[in-house]
Order: C-alpha cells, then sequence, then structure tokens
C-alpha cells in the first residue's frame, strides 16, 4: 500500500546524491506518476564545500520541477566510521557497498518518519555504478524500490537534462577515497 496521494500522484523518497543524477530520475517518476520528495542524504561527499555545491545545484532541479528538498545533516564521521576498515578498497568494492547502505539506511529512516511507504535512489542511473550492488543493499530495507534509473537511456538523458539546467557535473564519486582515485 502506497502513502498519501496527492494531484501530482504517489508520493516517493528519493535519496538524491547530486542535480544532475537527479534530473532525468526525477523525470521519470513524474512520468510514471509519482510525486518524488528529494532527499539531500550524503555525509560521504567531502569535502564540505562538494556537499554545498551538489546540494546548490539539486535545488536548482527541485525549483525547475517544483520539488520538496530535505537535507539531511551532514555527518562524515559517522559515514567514515561506517566504512572504516574499507579506505584502501577500489571502486566498486567493499566500501561501495557499505557506503551504498549507510546512505539507504538514512532514507528508510526519513522514509518512515514522513510516512512515505516507498523510497528509491539516483545512485542507480551512473554508468559508474552497479545497479544490482546498490539493490542488494536496499533490499534490507522496508520500502526500498529497486528502479534502475539507467535504463530508458536515463543515464545519457541527465547530461542533456544537466546541460539545460547549467548544473555542475562532479567529476568523482563524493568521498574523499573515490577523489583520490579519480
Amino acid at each position: 500500500m502506497l502513502a498519501s496521494s496527492t494531484d501530482m500522484g504517489k508520493r516517493i523518497l528519493l535519496h538524491v546524491c547530486c542535480g544532475p543524477c537527479s534530473t532525468s530520475s526525477v523525470e521519470r517518476l513524474l512520468s510514471e506518476g509519482y510525486e518524488p520528495v528529494l532527499f539531500f542524504s550524503d555525509s560521504n561527499i567531502f569535502p564540505y564545500e562538494e556537499f554545498r555545491k551538489r546540494y546548490e545545484n539539486l535545488l536548482i532541479v527541485a525549483e525547475h520541477y517544483n520539488l520538496e528538498v530535505i537535507l539531511d545533516d551532514w555527518d562524515h564521521e559517522a559515514w567514515r566510521e561506517a566504512v572504516k576498515g574499507h579506505e584502501n578498497d577500489p571502486e566498486h568494492g567493499g566500501r561501495c557497498s557499505l557506503c551504498f547502505h549507510f546512505n539507504l539506511e538514512r532514507t528508510a529512516k526519513k522514509a518512515e518518519e514522513l510516512g512515505i511507504d516507498e523510497f528509491a535512489t539516483t545512485l542507480t542511473v551512473s554508468r559508474f555504478k552497479k545497479s544490482e550492488s546498490i539493490f542488494r543493499e536496499g533490499r534490507e530495507f522496508p520500502g526500498f524500490r529497486e528502479i534502475d534509473f539507467k535504463k530508458k537511456d536515463g543515464f545519457n538523458r541527465s547530461i542533456i537534462l544537466s546541460k539545460e539546467f547549467g548544473l555542475y557535473r562532479q567529476n568523482y564519486c563524493g568521498c574523499e577515497f573515490s577523489r583520490r582515485d579519480s
């Protein structure tokens, strides 16, 4: 059963990693009858100035689609503790799975707090991320929707929309370890 419905559609909490990834993900959810509530919960992003820049670009997207944005606290130390011992893992390794888990757990808790029955993540739009790894972590939480935003040409559409909106496109996933390796 879905949470409340509005004239727009069924509410879904969408974990958002950045403005560019949100573009085609939001567009798709809207076309499928959802009313996304955007949740920027990304304590992995480093440094803080990068976190703020990505958040500010998300606000551009939210304004375009007239959507609500919820900003989670930036708790980089809690994230560092969650991935402790995996600092030297390669990209797509254990650290990334722990990171996905960390962000999806926070999103699941926020969805429950808000009374929204379903949630998803924009992380799957990236051609650099394996959706199955994200889905594996998400399956641990009630209400997680396995939406592969890469499908239906989502990644390429995000590039087009990012250019249209004049968004900043980062060149690393977000954490200091992916920045080091990029």
